[in-house]
């Protein structure tokens, strides 16, 4: 099967080459048999760095510190969002997507609603990225 599709892989370029006013027909041969084998295309990601409860406690400040209502005078870990803080439910939402951005992945609605200050996400995002040291 293979030796019947070269051969007509070769009888193509050569008439490929004549059509094409082109004297020399191993000019289209390697491109026609390289259409033929069959190709693999493979992407590779990197690994996403390590988090660490140090690196992960400064990533969800600065975040936070960033947001243009939050104090960064009044911000701590155990701040409470809307007493401390003063966030309302828009800001706290705000606050989620933020921290979705900043590390990649989504944090269903259920679970955002629980965080009452910057520890609860601290600790969620440790459980949810297996942060040990």
């Amino acid at each position: 099967m293979l030796r019947i599709a070269v051969s007509a892989a070769f009888r193509t370029a050569s008439v490929r080459c004549l059509n094409s006013n082109v004297v020399q027909s191993r000019i289209f041969v390697p491109t026609v048999i390289s259409s033929l084998r069959p190709t693999l295309q493979i992407r590779q990601y990197s690994a996403k760095a390590p988090l660490t409860k140090k690196t992960l406690e400064e990533r969800i400040v600065l975040v936070l510190s960033l947001y243009d209502k939050i104090d960064a005078k009044k911000l701590t870990m155990d701040s409470d969002f809307s007493k401390d803080l003063g966030l309302d439910s828009l800001d706290h939402v705000e606050v989620v997507m933020a921290m979705e951005e900043e590390f990649g992945f989504e944090i269903p609605d259920g679970d955002a609603d629980r965080f009452k200050t910057p520890r609860d996400i601290f600790q969620y995002i440790a459980d949810k990225e297996d942060v040990f040291e």
